[in-house]
């Protein structure tokens, strides 16, 4: 394969297993086999690649404090004002949270391990009001990203977060909560269609005692599990929760699930069945190895045919981590980080539903596009923006300073905010080859093939950093 062949397999392979790729690493990688690039991707980290931000001793404490104070009927003012201390200071580190791993994103040196850590935290879609649990269900996530699915399925249903979401917690012999099993079966594992709605109660009477205690550790009750006989998918025994994730893995038709939403999120929003197949085939006789799964994908001839190349809407995340990466940019005011996020509808560790973020054409409508194609030429050129749009409901607090100002008492202006962002202009054009042409650094920084209109935009244009605003400020640039 010729090296510019491969110039185009390798940037569109960097762009869905990761956030983009450089120029200058894109040149050099240009030159390789393409199963060796592919394998370069799942090169281990040489330390622990967790998130440490939230320190996991001070947080039991808080939480030991937390569960005594909501023990007490009646308090005291102080003891009042503690509580409303623990919660603003638990807000206060999951914005601090939120803002780490979006930068970890931008800064990773494993960019396919932090991809996959965003598949799974929406498939996985959890929202927790606890930072230590959510960073704790990020790192299962980031450890077991391209590991064993089992490991991974058996790691999050045993998280607080994930335990706390979906009621299990209050799930108890004589009076099982269904929330928790459903949702493994519809959402994480099997699909609708694949099991009874005796499957889910018998299935739920498994799981009764999975809880975590006061300081947050994962706990298994005997009191409080129903230790009598079940019948699951027609099989009969003393199941427990780790018996119930053993029979669904032993059904194909979770490995097709998990394929259809790998395909949906790496290949194509629409599904071509053959390929799912021959995907799931390989993952299930691989016994769950998603790096097999992932490796079967990226090295399959369909990944790289024109219909699944610059055709996918990138979500939020993936369009302000692949600008800061492609531009080298650093936020003086990491705010804007979760305000941006907000307004384009992905606001990270707070999907949604259970269900997560429906992704593809959703991402974009007329107000959030309009955003969209805005924020390069204020991220790379500093400047005001106006939030608006797709806002959370329950992060108004977060973004209340940017909704409103104030001229006096009576009068109120259009919510501004700076975004106080610098690009590393110098390092980036420094990447790319003396004498590059505008069409050039368009087939660079866009997927979609370039058409007459673009190439006429950028014909007469002054400068490569102008080319660049101009280019990533289009349309097509919010597709990968």
């Amino acid at each position: 394969m010729s090296p510019k062949d491969n110039f185009y397999k390798v940037k569109h392979l960097y762009n869905r297993a990761g956030f983009g790729i450089s120029y200058n690493d894109l040149h050099k990688l240009s030159r390789k086999n393409l199963d060796r690039v592919v394998d370069g991707l799942f090169k281990e980290p040489k330390q622990s690649d967790e998130i440490t931000l939230i320190d996991n001793v001070a947080s039991k404490q808080q939480l030991l404090m937390q569960a005594g104070l909501y023990a007490k009927k009646d308090l005291t003012d102080e003891e009042k004002k503690q509580r409303q201390e623990i919660v603003r200071m638990q807000n206060e580190k999951s914005r601090d949270l939120n803002i780490a791993w979006v930068e970890k994103m931008i800064n990773t040196e494993h960019p396919l391990r932090e991809k996959m850590t965003l598949f799974w935290h929406g498939h996985f879609a959890c929202r927790s009001n606890n930072p230590m649990f959510a960073q704790q269900l990020n790192n299962i996530q980031r450890k077991n990203a391209l590991g064993s699915f089992k490991t991974l399925l058996l790691e999050v249903s045993q998280s607080p977060a994930m335990l706390q979401y979906l009621n299990n917690q209050q799930n108890r012999k004589g009076k099982p909560n269904e929330n928790f099993a459903r949702e493994l079966m519809e959402l994480f594992t099997l699909g609708r269609g694949n099991y009874s709605e005796q499957d889910i109660k018998e299935s739920a009477r498994s799981f009764t005692g999975w809880m975590y205690d006061k300081d947050g550790s994962f706990i298994f009750r005997p009191n409080f599990h129903d230790a009598g006989t079940k019948t699951f998918f027609g099989k009969t025994g003393n199941f427990d929760g780790e018996n119930i994730i053993d029979i669904i893995l032993d059904k194909p038709e979770t490995a097709e699930f998990i394929s259809r939403k790998v395909y949906k999120f790496f290949v194509n929003d629409n599904p071509n069945e053959a390929n799912i197949k021959e995907l799931a085939t390989h993952f299930f006789n691989s016994k769950y190895d998603i790096s097999e799964l992932m490796k079967k994908m990226f090295t399959a001839d369909w990944f790289y045919k024109s219909e699944n190349i610059g055709t996918k809407i990138k979500s939020p995340a993936e369009f302000l981590v692949g600008l800061s990466r492609e531009f080298y940019v650093t936020y003086n005011k990491t705010q804007v980080l979760i305000q941006l996020q907000s307004s384009l509808g992905q606001y990270l560790f707070n999907p949604p539903n259970v269900a997560g973020w429906p992704g593809g054409q959703s991402w974009i409508d007329s107000s959030s596009l309009m955003l969209r194609m805005r924020i390069p030429s204020l991220v790379l050129n500093d400047g005001e923006i106006d939030f608006s749009g797709k806002a959370d409901p329950e992060d108004e607090a977060v973004i209340a300073q940017s909704r409103t100002a104030t001229i006096n008492a009576n009068t109120k202006i259009k919510p501004k905010s700076y975004v106080d962002a610098k690009a590393d202009w110098p390092k980036f054009l420094g990447t790319l080859p003396k004498g590059i042409k505008p069409v050039e650094l368009a087939e660079f920084l866009l997927q979609p093939k370039l058409n007459e209109k673009i190439i006429g935009m950028i014909g007469d244009n002054k400068g490569l950093k102008s080319t660049s605003v101009e280019l990533t400020s289009m349309p097509e640039y919010q597709l990968c």
